[in-house]
């Protein structure tokens, strides 16, 4: 009934997933390919529970 009371998990993950990805190409135009390779993993990982709590939708 209330339900647009709760935050939205998958709104907050794909914010962090973006921000984090902005971060990587950063990094990756200036050259840091280390920083660049590890952001990159931890958007991943953030993609992979934005894709499990959608399908559990």
């Amino acid at each position: 009934m209330f339900s647009f009371l709760k935050p939205d998990p998958v709104k907050k993950l794909r914010k962090s997933y973006d921000l984090i990805l902005e971060q990587a190409m950063q990094a990756q135009r200036k050259g840091d390919i280390k920083t660049y390779s590890l952001l990159t993993a931890e958007s991943e990982q953030i993609w992979a529970k934005i894709a499990a709590l959608e399908a559990a939708k």
